[in-house]
């Protein structure tokens, strides 16, 4: 197993339409002091019951609640967003965290609401690629002239730019081969949903490897990394009854036994490792329940048993 390198999720939530502040803050404090996580991540799920907050908005308040997270949202879905004024928010983020921020972006695909945002749903790909050259302009050009199919500018500048260069490392979600391949032609890293299997994981990785050797491209230069849902309880049944009763009140459907790592300890470190082996190198752990606790046990319990 190559080194690999352990993020968590950020809990963004307003439940009932409270947020708990302090427990945020606490959450946060508690992930810098632990070590064992190189970065700390949200979604992007706008319409929905889960009561997620806007990512943009919770990791600038993470920023402010932390020194040396990395902080990344996986992921924005790019023909939903008017690409000008997400690059200057996400520029801003990395201005104002003095350069932490992570960028995943997506197409999307069928079933998305495109509607509902006033977007053409029958050209997403074409869209998605038009917005993240514009964005990537806006980040490092002086002088933006951009003459696109639906976004032009001519003359334009916006600064300051993000503190990382060329701009913040962009990592590329998706399910279908020429996603993995875009990734690897326009992208830093790819990574995995938490809604996919480690074996359909492990597929999408040999395609991004074999893209990596038909670019030429070094493998130094990009990441691989997987969103895995996650629960330790020391009851098996239990522990996976009750993540996949939290999968479905937040996507609003189930079925998702086979892609979820739930039970004792040691089991977890089982299922995870078995998504390093399939090619990961950054696992993003992400629980739905008890937040502060699981954080414990997984630095405590599982991260030392995976190696």
């Amino acid at each position: 197993m190559r080194n690999v390198r352990f993020a968590i999720s950020i809990p963004q939530y307003a439940r009932n339409g409270r947020f708990d502040d302090a427990a945020f803050r606490a959450y946060l404090r508690r992930v810098e002091e632990l070590g064992s996580f190189e970065s700390g991540w949200v979604l992007e799920q706008v319409i929905g019951a889960a009561g997620s907050l806007a990512p943009l908005q919770t990791l600038t308040y993470a920023a402010a609640c932390t020194g040396q997270l990395r902080l990344g949202c996986a992921v924005f879905v790019l023909p939903l967003h008017n690409p000008v004024h997400l690059a200057k928010a996400i520029g801003s983020l990395d201005c104002l965290s003095h350069g932490r921020v992570e960028v995943g972006v997506a197409a999307g695909g069928r079933g998305r609401p495109f509607e509902a945002f006033g977007v053409d749903p029958d050209r997403p790909v074409a869209r998605f690629n038009e917005a993240l050259s514009l964005m990537k302009a806006c980040w490092t050009e002086r002088e933006i002239d951009f003459d696109g199919q639906w976004w032009k500018l001519r003359g334009a500048s916006m600064e300051p730019k993000p503190a990382q260069k060329p701009h913040p490392p962009v990592w590329f979600g998706g399910s279908v081969p020429a996603g993995m391949r875009r990734a690897v032609r326009h992208g830093d890293g790819f990574i995995g949903a938490g809604s996919q299997t480690t074996a359909r994981f492990a597929e999408q990785v040999s395609v991004v490897l074999e893209e990596l050797r038909a670019q030429g491209r070094d493998p130094a230069t990009f990441r691989i990394g997987k969103r895995v849902y996650v629960h330790v309880d020391d009851d098996a049944a239990r522990g996976r009854r009750r993540l996949e009763d939290a999968l479905a009140r937040h996507y609003g459907r189930g079925g998702w036994s086979e892609q979820i790592v739930a039970g004792p300890a040691g089991a977890c470190a089982a299922g995870i490792r078995a998504v390093a082996d399939a090619g990961a190198e950054l696992i993003l752990l992400n629980p739905l329940l008890e937040d502060a606790e699981q954080l414990e046990r997984l630095a405590a319990d599982v991260i030392p048993a995976i190696g």
